[in-house]
Protein backbone atom coordinates (compact mmCIF):
# COMPACT_ATOMS: atom_id res chain seq x y z
CA UNK A 1 0.00 0.00 0.00
CA UNK A 2 1.52 3.39 -0.92
CA UNK A 3 1.48 6.34 1.37
CA UNK A 4 2.02 9.94 0.37
CA UNK A 5 5.45 11.21 1.37
CA UNK A 6 5.51 14.57 3.11
CA UNK A 7 6.96 16.45 0.17
CA UNK A 8 5.89 18.45 -2.85
CA UNK A 9 6.95 17.73 -6.43
CA UNK A 10 9.90 19.75 -7.51
CA UNK A 11 9.32 22.23 -10.27
CA UNK A 12 12.14 23.01 -12.69
CA UNK A 13 14.70 25.02 -10.74
CA UNK A 14 15.19 28.64 -11.69
CA UNK A 15 18.53 29.03 -13.44
CA UNK A 16 21.07 30.59 -11.12
CA UNK A 17 23.73 32.93 -12.52
CA UNK A 18 26.98 31.03 -13.15
CA UNK A 19 30.51 32.27 -13.72
CA UNK A 20 31.32 32.51 -17.45
CA UNK A 21 33.78 29.62 -17.37
CA UNK A 22 31.55 27.24 -15.41
CA UNK A 23 29.88 24.48 -17.47
CA UNK A 24 26.12 24.19 -17.49
CA UNK A 25 24.83 21.78 -14.83
CA UNK A 26 23.89 18.33 -16.14
CA UNK A 27 20.56 16.78 -15.33
CA UNK A 28 20.94 14.12 -12.67
CA UNK A 29 18.87 11.26 -11.36
CA UNK A 30 16.41 11.99 -8.59
CA UNK A 31 17.74 11.93 -5.05
CA UNK A 32 15.07 10.30 -2.93
CA UNK A 33 13.85 12.18 0.11
CA UNK A 34 11.52 10.26 2.37
CA UNK A 35 10.27 11.57 5.67
CA UNK A 36 9.85 9.36 8.72
CA UNK A 37 6.16 10.22 8.71
CA UNK A 38 5.63 8.85 5.19
CA UNK A 39 7.54 5.63 6.00
CA UNK A 40 5.50 5.10 9.16
CA UNK A 41 2.27 5.70 7.25
CA UNK A 42 3.30 3.18 4.57
CA UNK A 43 4.06 0.51 7.19
CA UNK A 44 0.74 1.19 8.90
CA UNK A 45 -1.22 0.82 5.66
CA UNK A 46 0.68 -2.36 4.81
CA UNK A 47 -0.23 -3.83 8.19
CA UNK A 48 -3.91 -2.91 7.75
CA UNK A 49 -3.93 -4.47 4.27
CA UNK A 50 -2.54 -7.73 5.68
CA UNK A 51 -5.20 -7.76 8.36
CA UNK A 52 -7.97 -7.23 5.78
CA UNK A 53 -6.68 -9.94 3.38
CA UNK A 54 -5.81 -12.48 6.09
CA UNK A 55 -9.32 -14.13 6.22
CA UNK A 56 -9.15 -15.11 2.53
CA UNK A 57 -5.55 -16.39 2.60
CA UNK A 58 -4.33 -19.73 3.93
CA UNK A 59 -0.84 -18.26 4.12
CA UNK A 60 0.27 -17.62 7.73
CA UNK A 61 -0.29 -14.02 8.79
CA UNK A 62 3.44 -13.20 9.37
CA UNK A 63 4.20 -14.27 5.78
CA UNK A 64 1.27 -12.27 4.41
CA UNK A 65 2.31 -9.28 6.51
CA UNK A 66 5.83 -9.45 5.10
CA UNK A 67 4.45 -9.41 1.55
CA UNK A 68 2.15 -6.42 2.11
CA UNK A 69 4.83 -4.47 3.95
CA UNK A 70 7.28 -5.11 1.12
CA UNK A 71 4.64 -4.02 -1.40
CA UNK A 72 3.73 -0.85 0.53
CA UNK A 73 7.39 0.22 0.76
CA UNK A 74 7.93 -0.54 -2.93
CA UNK A 75 4.96 1.63 -3.85
CA UNK A 76 6.19 4.41 -1.58
CA UNK A 77 9.57 4.35 -3.30
CA UNK A 78 7.91 4.29 -6.73
CA UNK A 79 5.79 7.30 -5.79
CA UNK A 80 8.82 9.19 -4.47
CA UNK A 81 10.80 8.50 -7.65
CA UNK A 82 7.87 9.60 -9.82
CA UNK A 83 7.35 12.82 -7.89
CA UNK A 84 11.02 13.75 -7.97
CA UNK A 85 11.73 12.60 -11.51
CA UNK A 86 13.71 15.31 -13.40
CA UNK A 87 11.53 17.35 -15.70
CA UNK A 88 14.10 17.24 -18.50
CA UNK A 89 13.93 13.42 -18.56
CA UNK A 90 10.19 13.44 -19.31
CA UNK A 91 8.61 13.60 -22.77
CA UNK A 92 7.40 17.08 -23.63
CA UNK A 93 3.80 15.91 -23.99
CA UNK A 94 3.63 14.17 -20.59
CA UNK A 95 2.07 16.10 -17.66
CA UNK A 96 4.06 15.94 -14.45
CA UNK A 97 1.29 14.29 -12.43
CA UNK A 98 1.24 11.30 -14.79
CA UNK A 99 4.76 10.16 -13.84
CA UNK A 100 4.01 9.14 -10.19
CA UNK A 101 0.70 7.60 -11.30
CA UNK A 102 2.41 5.38 -13.87
CA UNK A 103 5.19 4.56 -11.40
CA UNK A 104 2.71 3.28 -8.81
CA UNK A 105 0.57 1.46 -11.39
CA UNK A 106 3.62 -0.40 -12.73
CA UNK A 107 5.29 -0.98 -9.36
CA UNK A 108 2.29 -2.79 -7.80
CA UNK A 109 2.28 -5.91 -10.05
CA UNK A 110 6.07 -5.90 -10.46
CA UNK A 111 6.75 -5.79 -6.70
CA UNK A 112 4.10 -8.47 -6.05
CA UNK A 113 5.59 -10.71 -8.75
CA UNK A 114 9.04 -10.27 -7.21
CA UNK A 115 7.71 -11.38 -3.80
CA UNK A 116 6.15 -14.53 -5.23
CA UNK A 117 9.21 -15.39 -7.32
CA UNK A 118 11.31 -15.23 -4.16
CA UNK A 119 8.77 -17.54 -2.50
CA UNK A 120 9.03 -20.18 -5.26
CA UNK A 121 12.78 -19.80 -5.62
CA UNK A 122 12.60 -17.98 -8.92
CA UNK A 123 10.75 -20.83 -10.69
CA UNK A 124 8.10 -18.99 -12.68
CA UNK A 125 6.65 -22.29 -13.98
CA UNK A 126 6.01 -23.42 -10.42
CA UNK A 127 4.20 -20.15 -9.74
CA UNK A 128 2.12 -20.46 -12.90
CA UNK A 129 1.13 -24.06 -12.14
CA UNK A 130 -0.04 -23.23 -8.60
CA UNK A 131 -3.63 -21.86 -8.75
CA UNK A 132 -3.55 -20.75 -5.10
CA UNK A 133 -0.35 -18.79 -5.60
CA UNK A 134 -1.68 -17.17 -8.76
CA UNK A 135 -4.91 -16.19 -6.98
CA UNK A 136 -2.91 -14.71 -4.09
CA UNK A 137 -0.75 -12.84 -6.59
CA UNK A 138 -3.84 -11.35 -8.26
CA UNK A 139 -5.43 -10.39 -4.93
CA UNK A 140 -2.36 -8.63 -3.58
CA UNK A 141 -1.39 -6.99 -6.90
CA UNK A 142 -4.95 -5.85 -7.58
CA UNK A 143 -5.48 -4.52 -4.06
CA UNK A 144 -2.10 -2.77 -4.10
CA UNK A 145 -2.77 -1.17 -7.51
CA UNK A 146 -6.25 0.05 -6.57
CA UNK A 147 -5.44 1.43 -3.15
CA UNK A 148 -2.06 2.71 -4.34
CA UNK A 149 -3.61 4.78 -7.13
CA UNK A 150 -6.29 6.14 -4.81
CA UNK A 151 -3.70 7.28 -2.28
CA UNK A 152 -1.47 8.63 -5.09
CA UNK A 153 -4.24 10.82 -6.53
CA UNK A 154 -5.14 12.05 -3.03
CA UNK A 155 -1.49 12.93 -2.33
CA UNK A 156 -1.12 14.74 -5.67
CA UNK A 157 -4.26 16.80 -5.01
CA UNK A 158 -3.00 17.72 -1.56
CA UNK A 159 0.40 18.70 -2.92
CA UNK A 160 -1.20 20.76 -5.70
CA UNK A 161 -3.26 22.69 -3.16
CA UNK A 162 -0.22 23.24 -0.94
CA UNK A 163 1.79 24.44 -3.95
CA UNK A 164 -1.03 26.83 -4.95
CA UNK A 165 -1.18 28.28 -1.42
CA UNK A 166 2.58 28.68 -1.32
CA UNK A 167 2.58 30.41 -4.69
CA UNK A 168 -0.25 32.72 -3.61
CA UNK A 169 1.69 33.68 -0.48
CA UNK A 170 4.80 34.31 -2.57
CA UNK A 171 2.86 36.53 -4.98
CA UNK A 172 1.32 38.43 -2.05
CA UNK A 173 4.77 38.98 -0.54
CA UNK A 174 6.19 40.19 -3.85
CA UNK A 175 3.23 42.51 -4.39
CA UNK A 176 3.61 43.92 -0.87
CA UNK A 177 7.31 44.52 -1.49
CA UNK A 178 6.63 46.27 -4.80
CA UNK A 179 3.90 48.42 -3.25
CA UNK A 180 6.26 49.41 -0.44
CA UNK A 181 8.98 50.32 -2.92
CA UNK A 182 6.50 52.35 -4.97
CA UNK A 183 5.34 54.15 -1.83
CA UNK A 184 8.91 54.97 -0.80
CA UNK A 185 9.66 56.28 -4.28
CA UNK A 186 6.50 58.40 -4.22
CA UNK A 187 7.34 59.90 -0.84
CA UNK A 188 10.89 60.63 -1.98
CA UNK A 189 9.59 62.38 -5.10
CA UNK A 190 7.11 64.48 -3.13
CA UNK A 191 9.78 65.40 -0.59
CA UNK A 192 12.13 66.41 -3.39
CA UNK A 193 9.40 68.64 -4.82
CA UNK A 194 8.72 70.32 -1.47
CA UNK A 195 12.33 71.10 -0.50
CA UNK A 196 13.15 73.44 -3.41
CA UNK A 197 9.65 74.96 -3.19
CA UNK A 198 10.25 75.99 0.42
CA UNK A 199 13.88 77.00 -0.10
CA UNK A 200 13.21 79.16 -3.17
CA UNK A 201 10.30 80.92 -1.47
CA UNK A 202 12.49 81.76 1.51
CA UNK A 203 15.33 82.99 -0.70
CA UNK A 204 12.85 85.12 -2.67
CA UNK A 205 11.79 86.82 0.57
CA UNK A 206 15.41 87.56 1.45
CA UNK A 207 16.06 88.84 -2.08
CA UNK A 208 13.14 91.26 -1.82
CA UNK A 209 14.50 92.53 1.49
CA UNK A 210 17.98 93.06 0.02
CA UNK A 211 16.67 94.80 -3.10
CA UNK A 212 14.62 97.19 -0.99
CA UNK A 213 17.81 98.29 0.75
CA UNK A 214 16.61 97.37 4.21
CA UNK A 215 19.34 97.74 6.86
CA UNK A 216 18.08 94.49 8.36
CA UNK A 217 19.08 92.52 5.26
CA UNK A 218 22.51 91.33 6.56
CA UNK A 219 21.00 90.25 9.88
CA UNK A 220 18.16 88.39 8.12
CA UNK A 221 20.59 86.72 5.73
CA UNK A 222 22.74 85.63 8.66
CA UNK A 223 19.68 84.17 10.36
CA UNK A 224 18.72 82.36 7.14
CA UNK A 225 22.15 80.75 6.90
CA UNK A 226 21.93 79.62 10.52
CA UNK A 227 18.41 78.30 9.94
CA UNK A 228 19.37 76.31 6.84
CA UNK A 229 22.43 74.88 8.58
CA UNK A 230 20.18 73.53 11.34
CA UNK A 231 17.16 72.63 9.20
CA UNK A 232 18.57 70.95 6.10
CA UNK A 233 19.73 67.72 7.84
CA UNK A 234 16.21 67.28 9.26
CA UNK A 235 14.56 67.49 5.84
CA UNK A 236 15.78 63.97 5.01
CA UNK A 237 14.87 62.28 8.27
CA UNK A 238 12.81 59.15 7.50
CA UNK A 239 11.01 59.24 10.87
CA UNK A 240 10.06 62.89 11.28
CA UNK A 241 8.41 63.84 14.57
CA UNK A 242 6.33 66.71 15.86
CA UNK A 243 9.31 67.80 17.95
CA UNK A 244 11.43 68.21 14.81
CA UNK A 245 8.60 70.04 13.08
CA UNK A 246 8.24 72.45 15.97
CA UNK A 247 11.95 73.26 15.76
CA UNK A 248 11.69 73.96 12.03
CA UNK A 249 8.51 76.01 12.40
CA UNK A 250 9.93 78.11 15.22
CA UNK A 251 13.15 78.81 13.27
CA UNK A 252 11.19 79.76 10.17
CA UNK A 253 8.80 82.06 12.03
CA UNK A 254 11.68 83.74 13.84
CA UNK A 255 13.31 84.35 10.47
CA UNK A 256 10.08 85.76 9.00
CA UNK A 257 9.56 87.92 12.11
CA UNK A 258 12.95 89.50 11.52
CA UNK A 259 11.84 90.37 8.00
CA UNK A 260 8.59 92.00 9.15
CA UNK A 261 8.91 92.62 12.92
CA UNK A 262 5.92 94.98 13.13
CA UNK A 263 3.49 92.81 11.17
CA UNK A 264 4.06 89.22 12.34
CA UNK A 265 3.32 87.70 15.72
CA UNK A 266 3.22 83.98 16.42
CA UNK A 267 2.36 81.52 19.16
CA UNK A 268 3.38 77.82 19.23
CA UNK A 269 1.35 75.82 21.72
CA UNK A 270 2.05 72.08 21.36
CA UNK A 271 2.28 69.90 24.45
CA UNK A 272 5.62 68.16 24.95
CA UNK A 273 3.74 64.85 25.25
CA UNK A 274 2.97 65.07 21.52
CA UNK A 275 6.52 65.83 20.39
CA UNK A 276 7.26 62.15 19.78
CA UNK A 277 4.28 61.61 17.42
CA UNK A 278 5.03 60.92 13.77
CA UNK A 279 4.25 63.52 11.14
CA UNK A 280 5.71 63.66 7.61
CA UNK A 281 8.66 66.02 7.40
CA UNK A 282 7.80 69.67 6.69
CA UNK A 283 4.04 69.07 7.06
CA UNK A 284 3.49 71.84 9.62
CA UNK A 285 6.16 73.97 7.95
CA UNK A 286 4.20 73.86 4.69
CA UNK A 287 1.08 75.16 6.45
CA UNK A 288 3.02 77.87 8.27
CA UNK A 289 4.71 78.98 5.07
CA UNK A 290 1.31 79.23 3.33
CA UNK A 291 -0.03 81.25 6.26
CA UNK A 292 2.86 83.71 5.99
CA UNK A 293 2.88 83.91 2.23
CA UNK A 294 -0.88 84.06 1.52
CA UNK A 295 -2.25 85.41 4.79
CA UNK A 296 0.11 87.67 6.72
CA UNK A 297 2.43 89.01 4.01
CA UNK A 298 -0.31 90.47 1.74
CA UNK A 299 -2.07 92.13 4.70
CA UNK A 300 -1.20 95.76 5.41
CA UNK A 301 -1.68 95.22 9.13
CA UNK A 302 -0.04 91.81 9.23
CA UNK A 303 -1.42 89.42 11.80
CA UNK A 304 -0.81 86.53 14.14
CA UNK A 305 -0.08 82.85 13.47
CA UNK A 306 -1.05 80.23 16.05
CA UNK A 307 0.38 76.70 15.79
CA UNK A 308 -1.24 74.12 18.06
CA UNK A 309 -2.09 70.44 18.54
CA UNK A 310 -4.36 68.25 20.63
CA UNK A 311 -5.36 64.62 21.10
CA UNK A 312 -9.05 64.13 21.90
CA UNK A 313 -10.78 61.34 23.83
CA UNK A 314 -11.04 59.16 20.72
CA UNK A 315 -7.24 59.33 20.21
CA UNK A 316 -7.66 61.49 17.11
CA UNK A 317 -4.70 63.83 16.60
CA UNK A 318 -5.32 67.34 15.26
CA UNK A 319 -2.60 69.80 14.31
CA UNK A 320 -3.52 73.29 13.19
CA UNK A 321 -2.06 76.50 11.87
CA UNK A 322 -4.40 79.49 12.16
CA UNK A 323 -3.64 82.99 10.92
CA UNK A 324 -5.46 86.33 11.11
CA UNK A 325 -4.33 87.43 7.65
CA UNK A 326 -6.43 88.37 4.65
CA UNK A 327 -7.97 84.92 4.21
CA UNK A 328 -7.91 82.77 1.11
CA UNK A 329 -11.49 82.84 -0.18
CA UNK A 330 -10.40 84.17 -3.56
CA UNK A 331 -7.11 82.32 -3.73
CA UNK A 332 -6.33 79.23 -5.82
CA UNK A 333 -4.95 77.65 -2.68
CA UNK A 334 -8.43 77.33 -1.21
CA UNK A 335 -11.09 75.33 -3.06
CA UNK A 336 -14.63 76.54 -3.55
CA UNK A 337 -15.90 74.21 -0.84
CA UNK A 338 -13.44 75.60 1.70
CA UNK A 339 -12.01 72.15 2.40
CA UNK A 340 -9.67 71.35 -0.47
CA UNK A 341 -6.81 73.30 -1.96
CA UNK A 342 -5.00 73.21 -5.29
CA UNK A 343 -1.75 74.97 -4.35
CA UNK A 344 1.42 72.99 -5.05
CA UNK A 345 2.49 72.84 -1.41
CA UNK A 346 -0.93 71.76 -0.12
CA UNK A 347 -1.47 69.29 -2.98
CA UNK A 348 1.86 67.62 -2.19
CA UNK A 349 1.06 67.64 1.51
CA UNK A 350 -2.25 65.86 0.90
CA UNK A 351 -0.48 63.23 -1.18
CA UNK A 352 2.13 62.68 1.53
CA UNK A 353 -0.49 62.40 4.26
CA UNK A 354 -2.46 59.86 2.22
CA UNK A 355 0.68 57.79 1.49
CA UNK A 356 1.95 57.93 5.09
CA UNK A 357 -1.32 57.20 6.90
CA UNK A 358 -3.21 55.08 4.32
CA UNK A 359 -6.24 57.35 4.21
CA UNK A 360 -6.45 57.98 7.98
CA UNK A 361 -5.26 61.60 7.67
CA UNK A 362 -6.88 64.56 5.96
CA UNK A 363 -6.19 68.25 5.51
CA UNK A 364 -9.06 70.69 6.16
CA UNK A 365 -9.04 74.43 5.42
CA UNK A 366 -11.66 76.76 6.91
CA UNK A 367 -12.09 80.52 6.90
CA UNK A 368 -11.73 82.36 10.21
CA UNK A 369 -14.06 85.28 10.95
CA UNK A 370 -13.71 88.19 10.49
CA UNK A 371 -10.67 87.27 8.36
CA UNK A 372 -7.98 84.63 8.28
CA UNK A 373 -7.62 80.92 7.68
CA UNK A 374 -7.32 77.78 9.82
CA UNK A 375 -5.56 74.72 8.34
CA UNK A 376 -5.92 71.43 10.20
CA UNK A 377 -4.24 68.05 9.80
CA UNK A 378 -6.59 65.46 11.34
CA UNK A 379 -5.20 61.95 11.91
CA UNK A 380 -7.63 59.22 12.96
CA UNK A 381 -6.39 56.34 15.16
CA UNK A 382 -5.45 53.06 13.45
CA UNK A 383 -8.46 51.14 14.82
CA UNK A 384 -10.94 53.84 13.86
Amino acid sequence: MPSPPAMTPQSPPSPAPLPPAAPAPQAGWPRLRLSGRSVLLALTLGTLAAAVLSPIFITPFPVLLGRTLFLSMALLLAYAVGVQWPHERMPAWMPRWLVPVLAVAIAAPVATLLVYLLWVGGNIEALHSNPGAMLGFLWIAGTGSTLGLIVTFAALLRERDASARSQALQFALERSTLERQALDARLSLLHAQIEPHFLFNTLANVQALVESGSPRAPEVLKSLIAYLRAAMPRLHEAQATIGNEVTLVRSYLELMQMRMPDRLRFVIDINLALHGEYLPGMALLTLVENAVRHGIDPSEDGGQIVVGARRDASATLTFWVADSGIGLSNSAVLGHDGSTGTGTGLANLRSRLDASFAGRARLALTEVQPHGLRAEIIIAPIDA
